[in-house]
């Protein structure tokens, strides 16, 4: 057995358009056949009565998911379980119905059309897909409508495409456009199903726009002052279009100032930036203009006659003053002046102007810093530079110096070069040190040596020297072979280094500049001793010792004698000069100008009952019962001492005074010093000891109070008190 059924979805429901029963010959209906259903689907997708045999779905088909099912059924005996007959095969076809809309590959589409385009001009091509069967009906046929964007564009309805609607759609109008494109299904037809997609579209920008200047006229103004290449101003003209459409370039056409100033483009906001060409005189000219125009760099052909594309417009430039610096008459200044030149001789002149319409006066100065020997000095009203001291072309044959111009609080500096013209005041003299000999067996006429000359003079025609002894010399004579050089000649032969070991030769040598100068050269000729082929074989004293019979071990014997010799004689001095040293006090019984002398030898560092250091450093607080335990005590009893002052202000206020005297000393050294003054306060315990303050009461005065100072003063007290008995006796 075999069967065919169609099923069909219709929203949600399935519904059957055959009814469908698999019935076997070889079953009697009495129960005992049951029906087995296979294949693709069966029991998920299809199910089977096992006893009737009626085939029914289980869920929603969906023909896009799955178009047909192939399935077989058999029939089988329920009690044995045998096939009743072979298993047949049959398939389930889904017929498919419009239940699919329609939909865009992208919810949004981005596109791009020139400003300007003509009608149909191209935008983009949108499409849309629909999962419906194309070969059943028209449940897949799609056509494309614009909701959204009209007048503006277009859509063909078969293919998507989408094309402008308007000619000349200006961008500076309008740019951006949102366009509503929709799909439907059954051909368009009520019932179909649609989707839609939004298309953004951009007017790309063309230049259709010419640049324009706002204003007819401009008004800048500058300094004076301004510097070459400076900024004056900015203009700009405004262009509608965008990019590389909107980029201009400006030019200067004519005008008074088209050679003062100079307009160039700033490629970064477009502007035309005015600029000084020369440098600018409020005094000459205060009043420029100029017609500049703006065109743009990139012209499209197709839009020329919209143009022109370019504009012009006129600027006015006003000239500010300025106080400006003195200017000089010319940049640098070039003079001369002839070396030994006295002191206060004029130089040149130096001539400065205030270019201002106001005239100040000029004052000039020579800049110390390029005159540091003070060589020049100018007069400050007239400019006129002149000599300080004289000035010497051998030591500088050219002087740098800056001469400013001050007018109120400007100034303006100048190059001075003075070149210092040679005057013949040098002698010439010796090119060299000549070491010149002459061998004892030379014969007359023979040459010792060429000798040449230099000065430091440049004379314009150049050196010319001449040679000559300064009187005539029986052993030596002197040929000018003028050029500048001479030869020295002997008179005589038969030269003996024993009469004679030296020859000094004057020789003079002039110049022929005016005033001539001359000058004395000495060149010593030594006599030496040489071969028959005038090779020198010596000139020292030593050679002529030996000559003499004196050999070499004499001459150091005789020098070991003297230093010996010499040595004695300082070894003498020195014993005659050290003299033995007498002791200060010879006898502890000397007593000169009342100075007592102790034998008392301290206990050294680790005494510390001998004395005690903190009555050194606080006197009021000495402990008068406290008594030395190295030495033998001369009193059994303490003594009783007057408790000292307890301000010492007067003592205070000297050392004070020295101190702040030290302090504001200038010539005192930067380190600590230690200063020693001996001065008596009125808080000495002795009080003063002055003869000076006593002469007056010296009768009345008494001594007792010494026998209370302990056994310091013993002796003192001796001295007074003695004396004053014998007074009173």
């Amino acid at each position: 057995f075999s069967a065919l059924c169609l099923l069909l979805k219709r929203k949600g429901r399935i519904n059957s358009l055959c009814s469908f029963k698999l019935h076997s010959d070889m079953d009697t209906e009495d129960g005992n056949v049951k029906y087995v259903l296979m294949g693709d689907g069966a029991g998920t997708v299809f199910e089977i009565d096992e006893n009737s045999g009626d085939i029914h779905a289980t869920r929603r088909l969906d023909r896009e998911e799955k178009a047909l099912y192939t399935l077989s059924a058999k029939a089988v005996n329920k009690t044995s379980g045998l096939d009743l007959e072979k298993a047949s095969e049959f398939i389930i076809k889904i017929h498919d119905i419009n239940d699919n809309e329609p939909k865009f590959a992208k919810d949004t589409y981005v596109a791009s059309v020139s400003e300007m385009s003509n009608v149909g001009a191209f935008v983009i091509r949108v499409t849309a897909t629909d999962a419906d069967d194309e070969a059943y009906g028209n449940s897949a046929k799609l056509v494309y409508s614009i909701l959204q964007g009209q007048p503006y564009f277009s859509v063909e309805p078969e293919t998507g495409v989408i094309r402008t609607a308007l000619p000349n759609m200006i961008r500076e109008n309008r740019e951006h456009y949102q366009v509503v494109i929709q799909a439907k299904d059954m051909a368009g037809q009520m019932g179909g199903l649609s989707g839609t997609t939004t298309v953004n579209i951009t007017l790309q920008d063309v230049n259709n726009s010419p640049p324009r200047f706002p204003h007819s006229t401009y008004h800048l103004s500058t300094p004076e002052s301004a510097g070459i290449g400076s900024s004056v101003g900015r203009i700009k003209a405004y262009d509608a279009d965008v990019g590389e459409n909107a980029e201009m370039w400006y030019s200067i056409l004519d005008g008074d100032g088209q050679d003062m100033f100079n307009i160039i483009t700033d490629s970064t906001s477009q502007e035309g930036v005015i600029t000084v060409k020369k440098q600018l005189d409020y005094e000459s000219k205060r009043l420029y203009s100029l017609r500049v125009q703006v065109t743009n760099t990139h012209i499209d052909r197709r839009f020329e006659q919209l143009g022109p594309f370019s504009d012009t417009a006129i600027v006015r430039i006003t000239v500010t003053d300025v106080d400006e610096p003195p200017v000089f008459s010319r940049t640098l200044y070039i003079f001369e002046v002839d070396e030994d030149t006295p002191a206060g001789s004029s130089v040149g002149t130096v001539s400065a102007r205030d270019p201002d319409t106001i005239n100040h006066l000029v004052k000039y100065t020579i800049d110390r810093h390029t005159d540091l020997e003070r060589l020049f000095n100018i007069d400050s009203n007239n400019g006129t530079i002149s000599t300080l001291q004289g000035l010497d072309r051998e030591t500088s044959k050219w002087h740098n110096i800056s001469v400013l111009a001050t007018e109120l609080s400007k100034f303006e500096l100048v190059p001075v070069f003075i070149k210092v013209r040679d005057v013949n005041d040098n002698a010439p003299e010796f090119a060299m040190y000549y070491e010149t000999f002459v061998c004892e067996n030379v014969k007359a006429g023979q040459l010792i040596q060429t000798i040449s000359a230099v000065d430091t003079d440049e004379p314009l025609v150049g050196h010319k020297f001449v040679f000559s002894l300064s009187s005539i010399n029986p052993n030596f004579t002197i040929f000018d072979n003028e050029d500048n050089t001479a030869r020295i000649l002997t008179r005589r032969g038969g030269f003996n280094r024993r009469e004679m070991n030296s020859y000094l030769l004057p020789v003079v040598i002039s110049d022929n500049d005016y005033p001539i100068q001359s000058s004395t050269s000495t060149l010593t000729v030594r006599v030496c001793a040489c071969d028959s082929r005038g090779n020198v074989q010596t000139c020292s004293t030593e050679a002529l010792l030996l000559s003499a019979g004196l050999s070499t071990g004499a001459l150091v014997a005789i020098l070991l004698c003297i230093l010996i010799l010499l040595m004695i004689v300082v070894l003498f001095a020195a014993l005659r000069r050290q003299k033995k040293k007498e002791p200060l006090i010879i006898s502890k019984e000397d007593v000169r100008d009342n100075v007592v002398s102790y034998n008392d030898e301290g206990g050294g560092e680790e005494d510390t009952q001998a004395f005690d250091i903190g009555t050194l450093r606080n006197p009021e607080v000495i402990d008068t019962n406290k008594l030395r335990r190295d030495i033998m005590p001369e009193m059994l009893f303490p003594f009783r001492r007057s408790s000292p002052l307890k301000d010492n202000t007067d003592v205070r206020d000297f050392i004070n005074g020295r101190l702040q005297e030290n302090d504001s000393d200038p010539t005192a050294p930067p380190y600590d010093s230690l200063a020693t003054y001996a001065y008596e306060g009125n808080g000495s315990l002795a009080e003063s000891l002055s003869s000076l303050e006593s002469a007056a009461t010296e009768g009345d005065q008494e001594f007792e109070y010494l026998s209370h100072w302990g056994p310091q003063f013993k002796k003192l007290a001796d001295m007074y008190i003695g004396q004053e008995s014998q007074r009173e006796t």
